[in-house]
């Protein structure tokens, strides 16, 4: 049977708790600035594929790729969470229109 003791919680040497919460940071951050790059490559995508318009398509690709660069390099999310809002906006407004000849 188990024993209804005191719980000892073991201490092991090298448990460095700011280092754990600074890693997860990181990986929060891996995490939310790779997700947005991954949304602006599908979106466009679609305004490539769907809509028709490749140049717009392939300037989101370039503009994404470096803000993803920038935020993983810097530490800054909102940039990323901005492009995607700008490949939105980008959508909606090539969406619309006729698609190229």
């Amino acid at each position: 049977m188990a024993e209804h003791g005191q719980v000892e919680y073991a201490v092991a040497d090298g448990n460095d708790l700011p280092a754990h919460e600074a890693m997860y940071e990181r990986f929060v951050h891996l995490v939310l600035v790779g997700g947005a790059h991954v949304v602006n490559i599908v979106l466009g995508l679609a305004i490539g594929a769907v809509a028709g318009h490749w140049g717009v398509a392939f300037g989101i690709f370039l503009i994404a790729t470096l803000v993803a660069v920038h935020g993983f390099m810097t530490g800054a999310r909102p940039p990323s969470i901005v492009m995607v809002i700008i490949s939105l906006l980008a959508l909606a407004l090539t969406a619309g229109s006729a698609s190229p000849a």
